[in-house]
């Protein structure tokens, strides 16, 4: 009788650990998910996020500075800005300008303005999309203050800049042609913490 129940209880066994390993994966796939992606994003431009690097689609032995040269035989590009915050956070966040007008290959400076409108000491995270998504891998942040946390004094006001060029490939994409204008979008998010006291991901809101 034991012999023949044998080949169950290894199969039994088999299964239990199958069903862990899956519920081991999940859990950790879970935890990992947003900062992989975040950090996809910013490499790539999926989600609307700007590329991270200065030098995105050059290789390590080029210089980063040939990636900054205007293409002047291009119609100067449009970049409207935007500002918001969630419910929680008792700030008020604005851009500086309405909008720049840029070359592709040509650097640009832009500032945002945060005022903390409460009684206490607040720690916020920004996080940033670009629309149209697609041009989202052209559009690359030398200067930011996305993704870092932000804290602002009771009824603190301060000024967050944001250097930044659209890369000169943009102008041979046949996919781009008839974009004129292109959004970038602010979200500023009060900072939340695990048990360990790190900073929790933001979920991108592009």
């Amino acid at each position: 009788m034991e012999q023949l129940r044998a080949p169950f209880k290894d199969r039994n066994r088999t299964t239990v650990y199958y069903v862990l390993s899956v519920i081991l994966g999940t859990v950790a796939l879970s935890y990992g998910s947003v900062p992989m992606y975040k950090m996809i994003c910013q490499t790539t431009g999926w989600g609307g996020q700007p590329i991270k690097s200065a030098a995105h689609n050059s290789s390590s032995t080029s210089d980063p500075s040939a990636r900054l040269t205007p293409v002047t035989t291009s119609p100067r590009l449009r970049i409207t800005f935007n500002g918001s915050v969630s419910d929680v956070l008792p700030w008020k966040f604005v851009p500086q300008q309405r909008e720049v007008r840029v070359l592709p290959g040509e650097t640009a400076l832009a500032f945002y303005r945060a005022t903390n409108t409460s009684d206490e000491d607040i720690i916020g995270v920004a996080t940033y999309s670009v629309t149209p998504g697609q041009v989202a891998q052209y559009f690359s942040k030398i200067q930011c203050f996305c993704f870092e946390e932000q804290r602002l004094n009771a009824g603190e006001t301060v000024d967050m800049p944001v250097f930044f060029y659209i890369d000169p490939e943009f102008v041979n994409d046949l996919n781009m042609k008839g974009i004129e204008t292109i959004t970038l979008s602010y979200t500023f998010f009060k900072a939340r913490y695990d048990r360990e006291g790190h900073l929790k991901p933001v979920a991108n809101t592009g």
